[in-house]
């Protein structure tokens, strides 16, 4: 086939090869005048249509009760502080932070995948240069007299010796004609990119759920303090219920029914305390610290970290460019959309230059003189005439894969409204009942102080401090949990608005773009 070119040329203009390498000339023209030519759907991002607002940001509006907080959430121009940790104005958790960005197991994991990616797209750009061997070998051999004179290895003659020297260069290059080369680029860097995301969705996971776990600690602390609290006002009622026995002014059965409480909010403890050292040890896991490390530094109760500043949700728009899942999804559909041109490539012949020279003698004399040197080079041209639908069901399945991966890209975008729609949702309403239960509380501690002063003096049976004091200690509770779970959801908030990756994003080492 290395004729057809020259002679598709002289018989149409008519024009005689001027020399030797007039046949290779006209290919290698013709090959790079067809190498603009890139088989299969070039990339379109997906347009989606997102809502001018969330549903649910009003919730939280209402659960802030001031007009500047309501300013603040409205504002649809802003979006989540990158750094949203900070707006909980703890220091342990900042630090605690800090060290699982440098240290934390599933980062160094998908830090491992994004250099595996961006290696596998070097291998891809590699198809697009020349692939040269060196080699060199030495034969002795003897002839054979059992063999005649040219078959080789032994047909040199009866008892004759002979050496071969040989040393030289193999190369070949496939001449990406129709694209499939850069096609496999193409998927190779939008894959490179995808994994960049991912590892950006990884951090934005660790951050989150070690706040998380923080919160969920503090909380546990907080009604570990509540129990014992409550505990010491049962143990104070318990006394002056035996006192009062003591003077023939209460029951047996009250001295019981105080008892039964203390007992009761006794039991509570432990599984507190469970709570309280499991949260630390699962921190101690995602920092990447061994967990008991930990104990000294957290296990001092401190409050339930509080937001600062309310957060700016933003446009549902800004999900496309904040979430790294809906960004690595895009990416991801790149990338198969590019392996239908890499399967559609197969369709169209397969265009390559090869080449061999060297240096080749019988005497090591002689080896390294002019003489010596070789020399082949030509084009070649494959092309698959018959494979039974193999290449075409490829395309077909490259199709439905790619049609699969737009869809995955919408569930991604809908599940990103529902998270940031869930959150606020939940983050209002917990605001709301935490106002209540403030409110509870405060009543409950003075019905517990009007309902023991009442039994001392006689004026009240000792149910009605036992009630009391049965209230105040579930609402206490209850405030507690509260307090807890609005800073749960405040953290899910920040989470699905995809806010915090960007704080301690490695674009250095790490940049999604192709260099």
């Amino acid at each position: 086939m290395a004729w057809l070119p020259e002679l598709v040329c002289r018989s149409r203009l008519g024009i005689a090869p001027a020399s030797k390498w007039y046949g290779l000339a006209v290919f290698s023209w013709a090959a790079s005048m067809l190498s603009g030519c890139t088989v299969g759907p070039d990339y379109v991002a997906p347009k989606t249509t997102m809502p001018a607002s969330y549903t649910e940001q009003v919730n939280v509006a209402r659960g802030s009760g001031s007009t500047a907080a309501t300013a603040a959430t409205a504002a649809t121009a802003a979006t989540a502080n990158d750094a949203w940790w900070k707006n909980f104005g703890d220091p342990v958790l900042d630090k605690l932070e800090d060290q699982a960005l440098q240290s934390a197991p599933d980062l160094a994991v998908a830090e491992a995948r994004v250099r595996e990616a961006r290696a596998l797209r070097g291998v891809a750009g590699a198809a697009l240069y020349p692939q040269v061997d060196a080699g060199a070998a030495y034969d002795r051999t003897h002839g054979s007299a059992n063999v005649p004179i040219g078959v080789p290895p032994g047909g040199l003659g009866p008892g004759i010796d002979g050496n071969l020297w040989q040393a030289g260069f193999d190369a070949s290059w496939e001449i990406d004609v129709f694209g499939g080369t850069r096609r496999t680029i193409e998927a190779a860097n939008a894959s490179y990119q995808a994994a960049v995301e991912e590892r950006r969705d990884v951090v934005l996971t660790l951050l989150a759920e070690i706040s998380r776990n923080y919160i969920e600690l503090r909380g546990a602390q907080r009604r570990l303090v509540v129990a014992q609290d409550n505990l010491a006002i049962q143990q104070d009622a318990l006394t002056l219920t035996r006192s009062q026995f003591d003077a023939g002014l209460a029951s047996r059965l009250d001295v019981l029914r105080a008892q039964a409480q203390v007992s009761d909010t006794q039991s509570a403890i432990p599984d507190l305390e469970t709570d309280r050292r499991a949260a630390i040890y699962r921190i101690g896991a995602l920092v990447g610290r061994p967990p008991e490390d930990l104990l000294a530094e957290l296990n001092a109760p401190q409050a339930i970290p509080s937001p600062v500043n309310d957060v700016p949700v933003g446009l549902p728009s800004d999900l496309l460019k904040r979430r790294p899942d809906i960004r690595a999804a895009e990416r991801r559909l790149a990338a198969a959309n590019a392996r239908i041109g890499i399967a559609q490539a197969d369709l169209y012949p397969h265009f390559s230059l090869t080449g061999v020279a060297g240096l080749e003698s019988l005497d090591a004399s002689t080896f390294l003189s002019a003489p010596s040197r070789y020399l082949s080079i030509g084009p070649s041209i494959t092309w698959l005439v018959f494979d039974a639908g193999k290449v075409r069901f490829t395309i077909q399945a490259e199709r439905a894969r790619t049609d699969a991966a737009a869809s995955s890209y919408q569930r991604s975008v809908l599940n990103a409204l529902r998270d940031v729609e869930t959150a606020l949702v939940s983050y209002g309403q917990s605001r709301i009942r935490r106002v209540q239960l403030a409110a509870e509380v405060a009543a409950d501690r003075d019905a517990v102080t009007v309902a023991t002063r009442l039994y001392s003096q006689g004026l009240a049976d000792f149910l009605a401090v036992l009630d009391a004091e049965r209230s105040l200690y579930a609402a206490d509770d209850k405030l507690a949990q509260t307090d807890r779970d609005t800073d749960l959801a405040l953290v899910t908030l920040y989470k699905s608005l995809g806010g915090g990756w960007q704080a301690y994003d490695a674009s250095t080492l790490f940049s999604g773009q192709a260099p």
